[in-house]
């Protein structure tokens, strides 16, 4: 009986590498930005995503305080940096954002859904498979912790908060210099998702 356990155990690990090596090599999954995950896919990945950072962020440190200037900071690199994907209050994410897949969380909303922490680890490190970088190789620890705070802060910020604290930052285009541009919340040009 024992032998019969086992040999049922290797034979279901063999069929699900089977499997598995069967989606890989045979292209059957669309990878395309332009589709949408299927749900199992989707759940995975979140729910990979979720706890691997909640793992790794424990040893984040985020002190419990965090001042108006590093807030102020942190506006200013999220204003060229950020924005672009992750839109910001008043603010819709460039059009071509939306071509991600995943497609980036609107921060406003979304940052919520995290600890500071988890926010320090992911603008340190990035997540794969996401588009969003990882700021830690060009960005020193207190930039980061800047971005942190200040995303930390968005989702309790309105729209003239925002521009209050980067209107000096506005148009001035991405880090890499392309001058992007975001339009307002209600520019027609900007079709809804």
């Amino acid at each position: 009986m024992v032998k019969g356990i086992a040999f049922g155990a290797v034979a279901v690990i063999l069929l699900g590498i089977a499997a598995w090596l069967g989606v890989a090599y045979s292209g059957i999954y669309n990878v395309a930005a332009s589709d949408i995950h299927v749900d199992p896919v989707r759940w995975t990945f979140q729910t990979t995503m979720h706890r691997s950072i909640a793992r790794r962020a424990a040893d984040a440190e985020v002190p419990e305080s965090l001042s108006d200037d590093l807030i102020r900071e942190g506006a200013t690199h999220y204003a060229s940096s950020c924005v672009h994907c992750h839109g910001a209050p008043g603010r819709e994410p460039s059009v071509w954002s939306r071509g991600m897949r995943p497609q980036p969380p609107h921060l406003a909303e979304a940052a919520t859904e995290w600890k500071p922490k988890e926010i320090r680890w992911i603008v340190e490190n990035g997540i794969k498979m996401t588009g969003m970088p990882a700021f830690g190789p060009h960005h020193d620890a207190e930039e980061i912790l800047a971005i942190t705070a200040f995303v930390v802060q968005l989702p309790g910020l309105s729209a003239d908060d925002y521009r209050a604290m980067t209107e000096a930052d506005e148009g001035q285009g991405d880090a890499a210099g392309t001058g992007d541009q975001q339009a307002p919340l209600d520019d027609p040009a900007i079709e809804s998702n």
